[in-house]
């Protein structure tokens, strides 16, 4: 069901959509602009908080795991890289 204010609205562009209309020329008209401008609004404020929260994030690199990574595996392929190895005590 249509709200009172939608049914004056539809009231007040029917007689602008008489006879003398071209039914074989379709224009957008005042509420395809509304509707452009409204979608063009949102996605300025969305971006506008985007930039807003972007700036916030403070992102440090950590170091690359590539080389990291070598000098473990290479710490485990040579047993004599890693030190003295500690026996369990008996008890």
């Amino acid at each position: 069901m249509m709200s009172a204010t939608a049914s004056l609205a539809v009231t007040h562009l029917v007689p602008l959509a008489g006879e003398e209309l071209d039914k074989n020329k379709v224009t957008p008209g005042v509420l395809g602009f509304i509707v452009f401008a409204v979608i063009g609004a949102a996605v300025w404020l969305l971006m506008k908080s985007m930039t807003k929260h972007m700036k916030k994030v403070d992102f440090e690199e950590a170091p690359e795991a590539s080389a990291a990574g070598a000098g473990l595996a290479a710490a485990a392929a040579d047993p004599s890289a890693r030190g003295p190895e500690t026996k369990p005590a008996k008890g």
